[in-house]
C-alpha cells in the first residue's frame, strides 16, 4: 500500500507532462473538428481566400514576427544573466513598444509616449512581481 500513495517525479522531464497532455487533448479535439464539420471546412476556401486579402497583412505579419522573435530571444538574452530574469525584461520592454506601435492607427507623439510608459512599466512591474514577492525565476 505504501508503494501506492508515493509518487515520483523526474525533475529532468517534470516540466513536459502538461505541455503534452495538452498537445494530446487539442490533436483529439481538432481531429473531432474535422470529422463532425468536415463539410464546413472542405467548403470554406472562398472565405479563407476572402479573409486573407482583406487582412491588414504589415500588422498580422509584423505581430506575428515580434512574437517569434520575442520567444527566440528571451533564452539566450536571460543566458547573460542567469536566474535574474533579465531575459524577459530586456525582450519584453521592445517587445511591448513595438506591438503597441505596430498595431496604433494614429502615431503621433502624443499618442506614443503613453505606450512607451506602458512598455517599461508593464514588463518591470511582472519582473517585480516575480522575483521579490512570488521568488520565482524568469527566462
Amino acid at each position: 500500500m505504501g508503494e501506492w500513495t508515493r509518487v515520483k517525479v523526474d525533475f529532468a522531464t517534470s516540466h513536459l507532462i502538461f505541455p503534452t497532455l495538452i498537445g494530446i487533448v487539442l490533436i483529439v479535439l481538432g481531429a473531432a473538428i474535422l470529422i463532425t464539420q468536415r463539410r464546413a471546412v472542405l467548403g470554406s476556401g472562398a472565405m479563407w481566400r476572402e479573409t486573407f486579402a482583406r487582412m491588414d497583412k504589415a500588422r498580422f505579419l509584423g505581430g506575428l514576427g515580434l512574437t517569434v522573435l520575442y520567444f527566440l530571444l528571451m533564452v539566450p538574452v536571460g543566458d547573460i544573466w542567469p536566474n535574474t530574469g533579465m531575459g524577459f525584461l530586456l525582450c519584453s520592454i521592445p517587445f511591448v513598444a513595438l506591438t503597441g506601435i505596430l498595431f496604433m492607427h494614429s502615431r503621433t507623439l502624443g499618442n506614443i509616449i503613453p505606450v512607451l510608459i506602458i512598455a517599461v512599466a508593464g514588463p518591470l512591474l511582472v519582473w517585480w512581481l516575480f522575483s521579490d514577492i512570488f521568488y520565482l525565476t524568469l527566462p
